[in-house]
């Protein structure tokens, strides 16, 4: 059989010689969002497991972006268990490792159970300035990957050691030292590999109750101190105000505009908390008259709700932070922060949502562009970040900017200081928001066309598709205990683990049958279902072993019944 090949990118494919060249346990790379971290990543597992026959730990954010991850491995022949657990026991014979979340790494007796999945693997740290939002993660991290045979780090934005430094990482003067680094500029340089990002920010006059009984009212052009101006950023996003549901309308108008040329384009609203979302949704049906998708970390079909979403065309999804980091869905085209959480390094996140250039064979319609919109709060803080964004798309793009461009994003000196880090206002209880009104929105997204953004280019597409010199075969992987050919990718879609558990329901409900026929008890069943399929245990049996262990077991149910 021909040994499988990816088309890779410039950068991935510079990236993975340096890799390739390293001979440091710890390799870091800086991309930006949307650049295709996940595909170089991949390409350096494979390469690394081919040559040395090793296991493969991927740690992710979020339980979304295990799935994620173990759908993009499959596509390189990688079988990756995203369900695995302590207690699962040995890794199954068919599988090459497993994908966690620095969550259930945090956590002591997983460390210790990973430690020995670990040694000797290659080892992923997705968007890795997570190892440092908790004290004893950071701890768990060292404990379970000190012996890894190689680590590579990854993040879509560079990052500081402000309070916790992150283990595995090279520091100087509290900033992480990359091994290799690909932003947001060089990705516009290259063409088709990022969309570029226009920021709308939407003025307004809120009131507002202080904790301390006092009342206020201000724009977000008036200079407030630190807490009054998380308080004024709070009073323009309540479901109560009038702000709110006009900025939805302005994003609303411009996503219907983009859908004109890509019918299953998007818009992504990120919320404050799961009441908030779910009230964003109502505004979005009853006074815009559109359909929304709401997704809680605390919904367990939030994952499979997410990938609905992303190949579907429903206009809107309402997030809190579902959807704020590494979810891939490349129809996103405008988006609208509607959240508190003010740091960069949140708000680089959001943005990275909407930046996933697609190819063309990838898009319904005919889009005459991939511009991306995200409507912001005009915040200090908030224009601060955007203008940052900003400045570098211009410097790609176009001459500098005068101080009426249309983008709105000249900043004064002091406009552009930050204010507080978390944008939190304290004593809630005693806040309540009396109106907040949107007075001014600065890019008119519901105009047909917007001088200096409608008919400013996209990047260049530079047909890499032609190029074959970015076809990069991949190395055969050892053989596993899978039935047919070692790279078995996935089928209808499914990773191998998906087909497992599709095998684990089966043989669970065969079990139930069995002890109605029997009488036997549910332990002495699965017990006799697995010396039948000759296993130790379902979590540790390869695909091929359940399968026996259902055709043992349903002979078994069929001779029960003719007796």
């Amino acid at each position: 059989m021909t040994n499988p090949s990816i088309r890779l990118r410039p950068w991935q494919r510079a990236a993975v010689g340096k890799f390739a060249a390293s001979e440091a346990l710890d390799f870091l790379a800086v991309a930006t969002p949307g650049a295709g971290k996940t595909t170089f990543a991949l390409t350096c597992a494979r390469m690394v497991v081919a040559e040395r026959g090793c296991r493969v730990v991927i740690v992710a954010p979020t339980a979304h972006l295990k799935l994620q991850w173990a759908v993009a491995a499959a596509r390189f022949g990688l079988h990756l268990d995203h369900e695995w657990g302590p207690g699962d026991g040995r890794l199954p014979a068919d599988m090459h490792g497993v994908v966690t979340s620095y969550q259930q790494v945090a956590t002591a007796n997983t460390a210790k159970v990973l430690r020995n999945v670990a040694a000797g693997a290659f080892v992923i740290f997705d968007e890795v300035h997570h190892a440092g939002d908790e004290r004893a993660w950071g701890t768990s991290i060292r404990t379970a990957f000190d012996g890894a045979l190689r680590r590579l780090s990854i993040s879509g934005t560079p990052f500081r050691s402000d309070t916790l430094a992150i283990p595995f990482m090279r520091y100087v003067n509290d900033e992480a030292v990359s091994d290799y680094d690909y932003g947001y500029a060089d990705a516009l340089r290259d063409g088709a590999v990022v969309r570029p990002v226009y920021f709308p920010h939407v003025d307004g006059l809120m009131e507002w109750t202080a904790p301390d009984g006092s009342l206020v009212a201000a724009s977000f052009q008036d200079g407030l101190v630190s807490q009054q101006a998380s308080q004024r950023l709070r009073t323009a996003l309540s479901l109560e105000g009038d702000w709110l549901p006009s900025a939805l309308r302005a994003a609303h108008d411009r996503l219907m505009q983009v859908r004109e040329h890509q019918p299953n384009a998007a818009g992504l609203v990120i919320a404050i908390d799961q009441d908030h979302a779910k009230g964003i949704a109502r505004l979005l049906r009853d006074r815009i008259g559109t359909t929304a998708e709401v997704v809680t970390s605390d919904d367990p079909t939030s994952s499979a709700r997410i990938s609905a979403f992303t190949n579907a065309s429903t206009p809107w999804i309402v997030a809190v932070r579902m959807v704020s980091e590494g979810v891939d869905i490349p129809r996103l085209r405008v988006g609208v922060f509607a959240t508190t959480t003010a740091t960069e390094l949140f708000f680089r996140q959001a943005v990275g949502r909407l930046v996933r250039w697609q190819s063309p064979s990838a898009l319904t319609g005919t889009p005459t562009s991939q511009k991306a919109f995200f409507f912001i709060p005009d915040d200090p803080r908030l224009r601060h970040h955007a203008f940052q964004i900003a400045d570098q798309r211009r410097h790609c793009l176009r001459p500098p900017p005068t101080d009426d461009d249309v983008d709105g994003l000249a900043l004064t000196p002091e406009d552009a200081a930050p204010l507080d880090k978390h944008g939190e206002p304290e004593q809630l209880s005693l806040f309540s928001v009396i109106s907040a009104v949107a007075t001014d929105i600065t890019v008119h997204a519901s105009t047909r066309f917007v001088p200096g953004i409608d008919d400013e280019p996209d990047p260049v597409d530079p047909h890499l598709e032609d190029d074959p010199s970015l076809l990069v075969d991949l190395a055969p992987l050892p053989i596993l205990s899978v039935a047919g050919d070692a790279i078995a990718y996935s089928s209808n879609g499914m990773t191998l683990q998906q087909r497992k558990h599709e095998l684990r329901d089966r043989n669970a409900s065969l079990a139930r049958l069995l002890v109605d026929r029997t009488g036997l008890s549910h332990a002495k069943v699965n017990a006799e279902m697995n010396r039948l399929g000759s296993i130790a245990s379902v979590t540790e049996a390869t695909l091929e072993q359940l399968q026996r262990r259902l055709d043992k077991a349903r002979a078994w149910y069929d001779k029960t019944g003719m007796r």
